[in-house]
């Protein structure tokens, strides 16, 4: 879809508080940010914008983030009241859209020596740890978008209770593929380092391989189910 053929967007919509917001990231870049929460119907909308504007010949690249997308020109856009209008315009006519993602099952450990965090988990929930695996694991995820490290996807879908706020002070070295809630979001480290989200268990998987045909195992719109390997509590 070219420039022309999206619509203006009209002045209530610009100026509706639910519309997405922008920012400008240099000269030659927009962060659309979604209106609401951390919620699917946010980031299929916001799939769906990557679509609309992906065939624009001025667009060089297209990159999806969790409930925003990063909009980078091949050149600094000479009219930036054109640029708002037209991302606004292009927000109004995105439809959310339902990509048909494969199924990841991973096996998970829970509980043990890389679980460090789990006893905070329960006692910022309340619930006991086998409490917290069950519902953990019952769940299914959705990837947002892949990012921080190479082939780390964002999940949506943990159970809002188990949500835990990250940790004020991070792990120096945490290793990768361990099992992490991060305030609303699961994840499983890609490497290892320093980290900040709750460790609850570990996989033994690669989420990054540099030298497979598709290096990153998950891709937006994957669902992601995670399965009780070993529970050690």
């Amino acid at each position: 879809m070219s420039p022309s053929d999206i619509k203006p967007a009209s002045a209530s919509a610009l100026a509706c508080s639910s519309t997405i917001t922008l920012s400008t990231i240099g000269a030659r870049a927009w962060l659309v940010e979604a209106p609401g929460g951390f919620d699917l119907p946010s980031q299929r909308r916001v799939w769906s914008l990557a679509r609309l504007l992906a065939s624009g010949e001025d667009v060089e690249s297209l990159i999806p983030g969790v409930t925003n997308l990063l909009v980078l020109f091949r050149q600094i856009p000479p009219d930036e009241t054109a640029v708002r209008a037209r991302l606004h315009a292009a927000w109004e006519q995105a439809q959310a859209i339902h990509p048909q993602g494969k199924l990841i099952e991973i096996p998970v450990d829970y509980g043990g020596e890389h679980a460090i965090d789990l006893d905070a988990v329960c006692r910022h929930t309340g619930f006991s740890a086998r409490e917290v695996v069950r519902r953990h694991h019952q769940s299914e995820y959705t990837v947002f978008a892949l990012g921080s490290a190479p082939g780390f996807g964002y999940l949506h879908g943990l159970d809002p209770q188990l949500a835990t706020p990250r940790k004020k002070v991070p792990s120096l070295s945490m290793l990768k593929g361990t099992v992490t809630i991060g305030g609303a979001q699961a994840g499983v480290s890609a490497l290892t380092g320093p980290n900040g989200w709750n460790a609850i268990g570990y996989a033994e998987l690669e989420v990054f391989d540099p030298l497979a045909d598709s290096p990153a195992l998950m891709a937006p719109g994957d669902r992601i189910r995670f399965l009780p390997q070993r529970i050690e509590l």
